[in-house]
């Protein structure tokens, strides 16, 4: 069981404050930059490297190729607008630096900036291990937990290994879901590039293991017993 705690009411709602930190971008983020203009609508469209209609229904690797990648310096390159400094800002400080800039050319312009490399990867006991991307804002460890397809009947819920990159490596925290703090948690909202590691029971992983070597022993001794058989009726 998932958050277990004797407080929550089935009459009345237990209220959690729990507030994500806004994400700022680091580098070798991939960001999408779309600008429009009102009034002057095809003139936009050369600031622009793709048109509307392929990246709408774009798949992961078409929205990194016609994306933005943040280079070693911080920086990303536009179309007329030049090189423009996003690393350490979030997404609306870097939309609005980006719909300034543009405001110089075009008549009531409007920015659009979408982090599109906001990936996360979930192993272990899960039923759908690999790497999920997420085309929102934020995640939850449950929604990702999710996207994974829940543990399985072995994964320990009590400690959840959540590796986070960091500018000088990476950082490991133990996480419990089992525990209601953790909506209270800093780590119950996930960044991009988090990766989640459900480790397995120790005890039913054991007992499986057991059942492994029974099945090879049992291999091993009908071997035997025909090896036996075949020696003692060979002429």
């Amino acid at each position: 069981m998932y958050l277990q705690d004797k407080k929550f009411e089935e009459g009345r709602p237990t209220e959690v404050v729990n507030r994500s930190k806004p994400y700022r971008l680091q580098i070798n983020d991939v960001i999408s930059v779309k600008v429009k203009s009102a009034t002057d609508s095809k003139i936009a469209d050369i600031f622009n490297i793709t048109n509307e209609a392929v990246s709408t229904a774009a798949n992961p690797g078409a929205l990194y190729m016609d994306g933005y990648s943040i280079d070693s310096y911080g920086r990303i390159t536009l179309p007329i607008l030049g090189s423009v400094e996003v690393k350490g800002l979030t997404l609306e400080i870097a939309q609005d630096s980006i719909q300034n800039r543009a405001n110089k050319y075009l008549n009531q312009a409007t920015a659009l900036v979408k982090l599109v490399s906001f990936k996360i990867t979930v192993l272990g006991e899960v039923k759908n291990p690999g790497y999920h991307y997420v085309y929102n804002n934020q995640v939850t460890i449950l929604e990702a937990l999710g996207l994974a397809g829940d543990l399985t009947n072995v994964g320990n819920r009590e400690n959840i290994k959540l590796i986070r990159p960091t500018p000088n490596g990476s950082e490991v925290t133990l996480l419990d879901i089992t525990d209601p703090g953790l909506l209270r948690s800093p780590y119950f909202f996930l960044m991009p590039n988090d990766v989640l590691y459900v480790e397995p029971l120790r005890a039913l992983s054991n007992r499986s293991n057991l059942e492994v070597w029974g099945v090879i022993f049992s291999a091993a001794t009908t071997a035997i017993l025909v090896l036996g058989y075949l020696d003692a009726n060979s002429p």
